[in-house]
């Protein structure tokens, strides 16, 4: 079941919210996990049981983990870490790299994971005996597929003295919503118009560049909107998870643009691994290792063939230049230089990201180039302007926080109609979202696949 589908929408949801506000608190989480389940069992019901046993083997290896620790067994429990790592990680590499089918959000429950068990063995989290409590933490329906990674510490307090606030419902409806709007509306429509440049057998320079830039906007709105539905579910559960995205395109450089992009997963490549190597503590050369290291897993984690380890490390690069070659000048031009140059690498780092193969990526590159030998632009690329225009412009004004800081100026500070104006312009909104839920084929979210 995706978040997005008609029947999680009109029947998970209402019902599971209801029986949660209804039930006696003590029995509340363990509705949320039977609720979980079988929201995963729905869309991947094959696939249950391995989840299962990733909860199974995670609560009885922290279990041990806190006892090796609790007993002072340092080595011993390193040795338990890094067997239980080693089973995760190979577990990842046998669905990602063999003809075995993904378990969905398997990525993203693994890394949940393995942050509790690390977490355990330095101290920063217990093993719990009750096992509802992992167990929820791992396959709590709105992340388990697409995320956000969320830690152990951003669910233990709720979990334990679950507590939901009129503000909670309201902020969780709205974000969820909103969440729904990104996708159905923007990203899909992106979808289609990407769709329709990949079709030609052959592209105008600008044709090629066109779909770049509609994949790089789709992957975005898709994802983010995603995040937003995911973290205004669980707020009207009680759980406040921070956000995923902050306005990403608006980045002065790579590496600022990696901490506003899928933000939970660069925290945890930076506090379990980049840290952990040494960080930028140990000189330059091992800095520079720790960077390659961390891009060249990022890039795996995203995917099992050469052009996703060439787009990690094609990241990578860019912020190794920037660290150690540029070393801050390009704050000596204006902003929006910086940001259009940063959009242009990142955006070209997309086609490597959408492309089946890496040949086919440099191929797609070639197309951006003129390499098909039919010119900078064309009638087809006229057309595609035309028709995808206004979808373009709206795109790129909702990258900005611009729109929302003249809502909320309006709305929380001048109050009364704006007030009413702002909630007519939401229920709006979401009508048209599940109208066109309604009467699109539909497109499960680009993030499913890791």
């Amino acid at each position: 079941m995706a978040l997005s589908s008609l029947t999680c929408i009109f029947i998970f949801l209402p019902v599971t919210v209801l029986l949660y506000r209804v039930v006696p608190v003590r029995l509340r989480m363990g509705l949320l996990l039977a609720a979980s389940l079988l929201f995963y069992a729905w869309g991947s019901p094959k696939h249950l049981l391995f989840l299962l046993l990733t909860i199974a083997f995670d609560y009885f290896a922290a279990l041990e983990l806190d006892d090796l620790i609790a007993r002072r067994r340092v080595k011993s429990a390193r040795n338990a870490l890094f067997l239980a790592a080693g089973v995760h990680i190979a577990a990842l590499c046998v669905f990602k790299y063999t003809s075995l089918s993904l378990p969905i959000g398997i990525s993203f429950y693994t890394f949940s994971a393995m942050s509790w068990l690390i977490d355990v063995y330095r101290g920063d989290a217990r093993a719990e005996i009750n096992p509802l409590y992992p167990a929820l933490y791992i396959a709590f329906f709105p992340k388990v597929t697409s995320g956000p990674i969320v830690r152990w510490s951003d669910m233990e307090a709720v979990m334990k003295e679950p507590v939901v606030t009129v503000d909670d419902t309201g902020k969780g409806i709205r974000l969820f919503f909103m969440g729904l709007f990104k996708k159905v509306l923007i990203a899909d429509s992106l979808g289609r118009a990407f769709a329709a440049v990949c079709a030609l057998p052959q592209m105008a320079a600008m044709t090629a560049i066109f779909g770049m830039i509609f994949y790089s906007l789709q992957l975005y709105f898709d994802f983010s909107g995603y995040s937003d539905m995911a973290i205004g579910l669980a707020r009207l559960f009680g759980f406040r998870f921070g956000e995923n995205f902050h306005y990403p395109y608006l980045s002065g450089s790579v590496a600022e643009f990696w901490r506003r992009w899928h933000i939970t997963l660069g925290a945890w490549f930076r506090d379990y691994v980049y840290i952990p190597l040494g960080g930028n503590r140990r000189g330059v050369q091992a800095q520079l290792r720790n960077l390659l290291i961390v891009w060249a897993l990022t890039g795996i984690w995203h995917g099992s063939t050469l052009n996703f380890l060439f787009w990690g490390l094609y990241h990578g690069a860019f912020i190794i230049l920037e660290r150690f070659v540029l070393k801050g000048r390009q704050e000596a031009l204006p902003p929006p230089v910086r940001v259009l140059l940063t959009d242009i690498i990142v955006f070209v780092g997309w086609v490597f990201f959408f492309s089946p193969s890496l040949g086919s990526a440099f191929v797609y590159v070639g197309k951006m180039f003129g390499l098909d030998g039919i010119g900078f632009w064309n009638g087809m690329t006229t057309f595609l302007l035309k028709e995808n225009a206004l979808l373009l412009l709206t795109s790129i004004i909702l990258c900005g926080p611009w729109i929302k800081n003249l809502h909320d100026s309006l709305v929380y500070r001048e109050g009364g109609a704006w007030r009413i104006a702002s909630n007519i312009a939401f229920a709006v909104l979401t009508v048209f979202s599940v109208a066109a839920l309604v009467s699109a084929t539909y497109t499960s979210f680009l993030y499913f696949q890791f």
